[in-house]
């Protein structure tokens, strides 16, 4: 809106600027991630709990050891090893943290054991998959939990695209996966459970 005024006797143009709405608010609110799948195979599990006790029995006593010598060395401002240290202590206190409360809501699937899978000829979680893509490629693939995936080349989370759309199927079904390098369609060759095969 323009507003003619004099000023001194001038004649000046005032603008005045009206808010605008934003779309978006500014806060520093984030509302939370919702976790991922509650399931993990007893590989899984086994990794988390070794972990947690590494960092809990092991590594943890040793950077504490190490701040507390620190710390003697008098002027903590200046003091690297000491920032550092405390520094570490945190990470390694979040990651406990976060250790403790997945495995005590996780549900432990070992799909190789007998009465856990309700049809050996589909796709349920704790699966080999062997696919065979468009471009004739065969691979196995495992369905695991969001917390596994990164053991192997091979294992797929249930929460990801592909996982999400294996699950469930059966031997021969086609199926058409977005990925980021565009949709691939596949077959399903072949489904197994228990070990690697």
């Amino acid at each position: 809106m323009l507003k003619g005024t004099s000023f001194a006797g001038k004649s000046v143009t005032v603008r005045s600027i009206e808010p605008v709405e934003s779309k978006r608010s500014v806060s520093r609110y984030r509302p939370p991630t919702s976790p991922g799948s509650q399931y993990i195979t007893p590989e899984g599990a086994r990794r988390l709990r070794d972990e947690l006790h590494r960092l809990w029995h092991e590594e943890r006593p040793r950077v504490t050891q190490a701040v507390s010598e620190a710390a003697a060395q008098g002027d903590r401002s200046e003091n690297a090893e000491y920032t550092y240290g405390k520094k570490r202590l945190h990470e390694i206190d979040a990651r406990v943290r976060f250790l403790r409360k997945r495995l005590d809501g996780m549900t432990i699937v070992d799909a190789s054991a007998a009465g856990q899978r309700r049809d050996p000829t589909r796709v349920y979680f704790g699966a080999w998959v062997r696919l065979e893509h468009d471009n004739g490629e065969l691979r196995w693939y495992r369905i695991v939990g969001p917390d596994e995936f990164d053991m192997a080349d091979d294992y797929v989370s249930m929460d990801s695209p592909l996982g999400k759309t294996l699950v469930g199927k059966r031997l021969d079904d086609e199926l058409t996966v977005a990925l980021p390098q565009g949709p691939q369609r596949m077959t399903i060759v072949g489904i197994r459970y228990g070990q690697r095969p």
